[in-house]
């Protein structure tokens, strides 16, 4: 059986629209959208415009805000001694690893639970949805302190409860080595994030016409051969999209390592790296430098998803 998808639409204007332009209905569609996007879009661009470049200056310096009489300009020096710590690898690997692990469970029980709302009874599904995103609701602060504290070795429960697993006892301390504090760190990030996913993944549901799951029934597909062959090819837009948003915010993963483990064991990461250097230390040239390269990694992964996907949003989402 093969994959069914929607056939691909020819774009052609409208009848009324000049050779090789646009209709007066489409341009003034469009100068609505932007009048009513518009300022939101320029103020968004110069609060966030301005904190970046701040900080790609701030990084061409040897500057240490305890010391501003002996501010340097260095160029490149910055990014040259960050590349060339092993500290800088290290916390690029443990968010690297905290990125995969998180998102790839995320997308699995996500998907689940999308198809759990989708299917619930109508007369309870708005409590199964409500439920689910729950979680996604509570802070990620608070979130943070509730897992650590279950997994404590003075105040949790979870030694007590779960003693009878292997490698698990009383006095088994979570935080007190680098895999385990990098367990709990993935267990609270799945656990307060995996709704965000499962609401994304539910509007792509949405998204599926049911006219081509009849047509797959009537040709004898199973379940399964509906889901890899019909449900998920529509619904690679959506999938892109989760994908995208959760894996840029779980690369930028900061207040759950800072409040379970204050980046002990080698649990730093990146966002961990530059607050230490520019908040704890004072490096504000060798912090924005960090910062720089944080920023630099999102945009490289947005443009690999993008670019990997080659989805065209506008065709999703309808637009002619």
């Amino acid at each position: 059986m093969s994959t069914t998808t929607l056939p691909p639409t020819e774009k052609t204007q409208p009848v009324s629209a000049p050779p090789g332009g646009l209709s007066d209905r489409l341009k003034a569609e469009r100068r609505l959208g932007w009048l009513l996007a518009g300022p939101a879009f320029f103020v968004m661009l110069a609060v966030t415009a301005y904190p970046i470049l701040q900080a790609t200056y701030d990084s061409l310096f040897s500057y240490r805000l305890t010391d501003p009489a002996n501010r340097s300009f260095v160029g490149l020096s910055n990014y040259g001694v960050i590349l060339t710590d092993p500290l800088w690898w290290q916390a690029l690997g443990v968010t690297l690893l905290i990125t995969f692990v998180t998102v790839a469970v995320e997308l699995l029980l996500g998907f689940a639970l999308a198809l759990v709302m989708a299917k619930a009874l109508s007369s309870i599904r708005p409590v199964v949805r409500a439920a689910i995103l729950i979680p996604y609701a509570v802070i990620t602060v608070v979130s943070a302190l509730a897992w650590q504290f279950a997994f404590d070795i003075n105040t949790g429960f979870v030694n007590s409860w779960f003693a009878w697993l292997p490698g698990v006892g009383t006095d088994t301390d979570w935080f007190g080595g680098w895999g385990s504090s990098i367990f709990v760190i993935c267990i609270a990030e799945i656990w307060k994030t995996t709704p965000f996913i499962s609401l994304l993944l539910l509007a792509g549901l949405a998204q599926v016409p049911e006219v081509l799951q009849e047509a797959a029934k009537v040709d004898g597909a199973t379940w399964m051969q509906r889901m890899f062959r019909v449900t998920i090819p529509n619904m690679k837009a959506a999938i892109m999209v989760a994908l995208l948003f959760r894996t840029l915010d779980a690369f930028r993963i900061f207040d759950s390592i800072f409040i379970m483990t204050n980046g002990a064991n080698n649990t730093e990461s990146v966002s961990f790296l530059a607050y230490r250097q520019t908040i704890a230390r004072l490096e504000i040239g060798l912090g924005s430098a960090v910062s720089v390269l944080l920023f630099i990694a999102v945009v490289l992964i947005a443009g690999i998803f993008i670019k990997g996907f080659k989805v065209d949003l506008s065709q999703a989402r309808g637009d002619r």
